[in-house]
């Protein structure tokens, strides 16, 4: 076979690859199919050596995310793998007492606080893997911190507190993870802790969450008597020695647990067999499997996303960490094994798988936003081709060409300098004017990637800065920290002048208060939250209404006849506009002008003045004249029909509400139950938990203000709850009343 010149061995390797749908990694690391059969194997191999290009192979790349509910130990796990992996050369605690924080919580108010507010992305190195690491936020007010990571990543690590279980925040980030189909593992923290269960948190996983999941791993001891860990796949016992558990020990399994362990291995063979056919033939032709082939089986099984396999430990005991690091590496897909779907515009959207080889065009997209010391950064994942300092690149949202003037790699707040980063790689970049969820080309395609779910806020409240001069602070704040965050939104008050900021709960809107005041030291006054309130129809009503106006000159002239009604239940717009004309009693330039009148009415109900959703709009018929008519004429025939015809259509009062789960101790339920019900809400489920008591509700928004202390109070400090938005569903008669008469009392003080 003749030898390949320089330039045609990588294309080898590619037509190779494209035969055996195997990463070009695999070959070269040799697969069952092997390059050096070929003479041309030793030129794709001297190749690789000398070319950057192919330095950091795809196989070995991980990117992965860790998200938990609140306080389950997501930023302390991070903490641990980044000093086993030689990132860090020394561990903080989450609240520790020396006052430096964990790494990754680098704002100065998630040091005070102890929470995670923005999700912080890493990498590091272990057993010569790349890992990316994304740590994200618990509370459900920074839910969108989440979704984001999970956009990106190709695998995630599922964090659950022995003690706590399965907790709502881990139900709404399960459900994410299954939005964005990313394959997972589950990782049992805090086994040091009094209460410690890892069995009874196993089976919750697969009831609460439908997890096909089976364990690892099983721990040497509970709570204080926590010692290590038995690998149930190499039927090996670790134990973690040294000041930071740094040091593995492997031994063999003890005596009195080998009847324990052999139960639980065959537990896990089961398990992964029903959802593995090779495993399964294995399995019940009696053959003894060995543990390369049942690491091969989970792997298949995980990437698939038919089967959770669950690791145990205590981070901050330093237990369990290298273990799962090992799991990361053997069960989670690196970026080619995931298949990530793009939408052509060029051909209406059609869909194209992107391979995610670096040959490919520049596929990248922009996950999130920062505002650093030097400009806007914006981290990007790329997901085909290459990126590189200097280069062009073009924002297919918004069609603007820019130039990459920076590229870095990121640790927690910190950043290193790279000259250019591959498929499969987590970056960001300095400079680049973008929003969050733009798609990035180098020009020769127009994909763009599925943008992310971004929940509606549901809560207001008014600001205003305490000083007349520092407005201009006030509303940079407010236009950066609306460009990093989807989900937190301002808007001006049109009568009472005020700026309005929405998001996603108390906390959520706090920490922006807070965070005005820190970093651009604007104090602002803060009013009393108020609740997204919406309005609707119930039913049709119609409509006809002339607008004439003569006052010398061109005068004003419009009719619109037709009716509006409710949208069918479960419909994706909120709004939407038929035109039904036949004729041409309305010249069809006049039409978007009246679609507009009609939207810019339903942006405030006559009832309290808030938006009206769920709502279609008919034109039939109207009427219009030669000189007279305008857009302007028709577009104030729009508003003044919807007004007339608005009462008619019984119009209601939709109010967001709330799905509450609150975890108290039994003693407390009655009272705790008592005061849902004197809030409206309504109990839908109610399950024992050892001594407490979970109690899940639906309670309307606008009676759970203050709603933390209260319950303090009732329990002694020991409940705690968690809401999220369900649904705007409509208030009662009396309710509705009440609002209707303290919106016209306050247009009349006015």
């Amino acid at each position: 076979m003749a030898r390949l010149s320089r330039s045609s061995a990588p294309r080898l390797l590619y037509a190779l690859c494209s035969i055996s749908s195997r990463s070009p990694a695999a070959f070269l690391l040799g697969g069952s199919f092997q390059l050096r059969q070929f003479s041309a194997g030793n030129v794709a191999r001297s190749k690789l050596e000398k070319d950057p290009w192919w330095k950091e192979s795809m196989e070995r790349l991980r990117n992965i995310g860790i998200s938990a509910h609140i306080d389950s130990g997501k930023t302390t796990l991070t903490e641990r793998v980044l000093y086993y992996t030689g990132r860090i050369h020394e561990i903080h605690e989450v609240r520790g007492r020396d006052g430096v924080g964990a790494k990754m919580d680098s704002m100065d108010l998630e040091r005070e606080k102890g929470i995670t507010i923005q999700s912080a992305a890493t990498y590091c190195t272990w057993k010569d893997y790349k890992i990316n690491i994304i740590d994200t936020p618990g509370h459900v007010d920074f839910t969108i911190e989440v979704e984001r990571a999970l956009r990106v990543l190709d695998g995630a690590i599922l964090v659950l507190c022995s003690v706590g279980g399965v907790q709502s925040q881990s139900i709404t980030v399960d459900r994410q993870m299954r939005r964005y189909d990313v394959p997972r593992l589950a990782f049992i923290n805090k086994l040091d802790r009094m209460g410690a269960d890892p069995w009874k948190v196993l089976n919750q996983a697969r009831s609460k969450l439908r997890h096909h999941s089976a364990a690892m791993q099983v721990p040497i001891g509970l709570e204080e008597d926590f010692k290590g860990l038995v690998d149930l796949v190499q039927l090996k016992a670790y134990y973690f020695h040294g000041s930071s558990g740094e040091e593995v020990v492997s031994e063999d399994v003890p005596a009195d647990m080998e009847a324990l362990v052999a139960e639980k291995r065959r537990e896990l063979i089961e398990t992964v067999s029903e959802v593995d056919d090779k495993l399964a033939e294995a399995f019940l032709g009696d053959e003894t499997i060995s543990a390369a082939d049942l690491e091969e089986a989970v792997r298949r099984a995980t990437i698939a996303q038919k089967f959770i396999p669950v690791f145990m430990g205590s981070a901050f005991k330093n237990k369990g960490v290298q273990p799962l690091l090992d799991g990361v590496l053997s069960y989670l897909p690196c970026p080619i094994e995931v298949s990530n779907y793009a939408l052509d515009q060029s051909k209406n959207e059609e869909k194209v798988e992107l391979l995610g080889c670096p040959d490919g065009p520049l596929v990248a997209l922009a996950f999130k936003l920062e505002e650093g010391r030097f400009g806007q950064l914006t981290y990007l994942r790329i997901y085909e081709g290459v990126i590189r300092k200097g280069d062009f690149i073009v924002n297919v949202n918004t069609g603007k060409k820019i130039k990459v003037p920076r590229l870095v790699r990121m640790h927690s707040d910190e950043m290193e300098d790279i000259q250019e980063a591959h498929a499969g790689q987590i970056v960001a970049v300095f400079g680049v004017d973008c929003a969050s969820g733009d798609t990035f080309t180098d020009g020769s395609v127009k994909y763009t990637m599925t943008s992310m779910n971004v929940p509606e806020p549901v809560m207001s409240l008014a600001v205003q800065p305490v000083s007349k001069d520092s407005g201009g602070q006030f509303s940079k704040a407010l236009n950066r920290f609306q460009k990093e965050d989807p989900t937190f939104r301002v808007g001006l008050d049109p009568e009472s002048g005020q700026t309005i900021i929405s998001g996603m709960g108390e906390l959520h809107l706090d920490i922006y208060v807070e965070r005005i005041r820190r970093e651009y030291k604007v104090d602002a006054s803060v009013g009393k939250p108020r609740v997204n309130f919406r309005e609707t129809v119930t039913q049709r009503a119609d409509f006809d209404y002339l607008h004439k106006k003569q006052s010398g000159g061109q005068g004003q002239y419009g009719r619109v006849i037709g009716y509006i009604e409710p949208l069918p239940a479960g419909s994706s717009t909120k709004f939407e506009f038929e035109n039904l004309l036949v004729g041409q009693a309305i010249p069809s330039n006049f039409i978007p002008a009246i679609e507009k009148g009609f939207k810019e009415a339903a942006n405030s109900g006559a009832l309290i003045g808030h938006p009206v959703e769920n709502l279609r709009v008919v034109l039939i018929d109207g009427a219009a004249h030669a000189v007279d008519s305008s857009e302007l004429a028709f577009k104030l025939a729009s508003i003044y029909a919807f007004r007339q015809c608005y009462a008619a259509s019984r119009p209601v009062i939709l109010e967001p509400v709330m799905l509450v789960e609150l975890k108290v101790p039994t003693e407390f339920q009655g009272a705790v139950a008592g005061d849902i019900n004197k809030r409206k809400g309504v109990i839908v489920g109610n399950d024992q938990e050892g001594d407490d008591s979970v109690i899940t509700a639906h309670v309307p928004l606008n009676n759970m203000f203050g709603y933390s202390t209260a319950l303090r109070s009732m329990t002694q400090g020991k409940g705690e709850f968690t809401m999220e938005y369900k649904e705007h569903s409509p208030v009662s008669h009396d309710v509705q009343t009440q609002l209707i008469n303290t919106y016209k009392g306050s247009k009349a003080a006015e």
